[in-house]
């Protein structure tokens, strides 16, 4: 027994499954998913199955009459997920049919959509029950899982990451759009799906790797070369520099290796910027 790398049409997700032969890569086969019997592909090598793991099954290469069958299957959910569309925008339902998907033994049928509310959907299953004798799921999901499934391109013009390379979808905030020096603008850090862009993760670790090296905003500093001092205005990880807004009321962009930060003595010898301590409060008097 061999564990492969599996991988649905739906999703770049890689799922660990039990097979009595090792296929080679990009064999499709037949595997038991969760849904039903389906047709995948295998993506990689193989490896030992671990005791403590769970798999599913691998049920057998897919014949050229699973394939072609897999194919009007596919075809026959285009045809009904159009079908739904248009059967909820007449019953003005708030909802977006994403995908319909057959198993191969046709037993099940899922439609996934996805709605701002809580709906009702009876009317749709009336809908679906009218074309195929297949027991209906209705699976509702996010934003991102609706890309995943649809496929967009990204702001880089490239496949948007979710239906290509990322196995889960890991929180994104926006710290981390801080740390990256990126302008803080919602159309700018959003992808196809309208949630903050799912590469502000994976690229998070290597700049805060990055920003190690950086003084921080804000900070004063001197240039060891000229001498001149001032406080860091903006960081740009990237390069490895800095804008630093001079004493002299000049803007300079320096490398971060040549400044230092300002000391104790040099911090307390810097000019007084004219305002001076705040006036104490008058005692409130009380009345007699």
């Amino acid at each position: 027994m061999v564990v492969l790398p599996i991988r649905f049409e739906r999703s770049p997700r890689l799922h660990a499954m039990l097979s009595e032969t090792a296929y080679p890569a990009g064999t499709r086969v037949v595997v038991q998913g969760k849904r039903g019997p389906e047709v995948a592909t295998v993506r990689g090598e193989g490896r030992d199955p671990q005791p403590q793991e769970r798999y599913g099954a691998v049920l057998r290469a897919a014949t050229p009459e699973d394939l072609t069958h897999w194919e009007d299957l596919h075809r026959a959910g285009e045809d009904l997920k159009w079908l739904l569309r248009a059967r909820a925008r007449q019953r003005g339902l708030p909802v977006k049919v994403v995908a319909v998907e057959f198993t191969l033994d046709e037993s099940l049928v899922t439609v996934s959509y996805s709605a701002d509310e809580r709906i009702e959907l009876t009317g749709l299953i009336g809908e679906v029950r009218a074309h195929t004798r297949a027991r209906v799921n209705f699976a509702a999901v996010g934003p991102r899982e609706q890309a995943q499934m649809i496929g967009t391109l990204g702001a880089c013009g490239r496949e948007n990451c979710s239906s290509t390379h990322l196995q889960d979808f890991a929180p994104v905030s926006i710290r981390m759009a801080r740390d990256q020096q990126l302008p803080l603008n919602p159309e700018k850090l959003s992808g196809p799906c309208g949630r903050l862009l799912c590469c502000l993760q994976f690229e998070h670790t290597q700049y805060l790797d990055l920003l190690k090296d950086l003084p921080r905003k804000n900070a004063r500093v001197c240039h060891e070369g000229s001498g001149a001092c001032g406080k860091v205005t903006k960081l740009h990880p990237l390069a490895g520099t800095v804008d630093v807004a001079t004493d002299q009321g000049l803007l300079q962009n320096v490398p971060a290796a040549s400044l230092r930060r300002m000391t104790e003595a040099e911090l307390k010898a810097q000019p007084d910027t004219g305002r001076g301590p705040r006036p104490a409060k008058p005692p409130r008097s009380t009345p007699s």
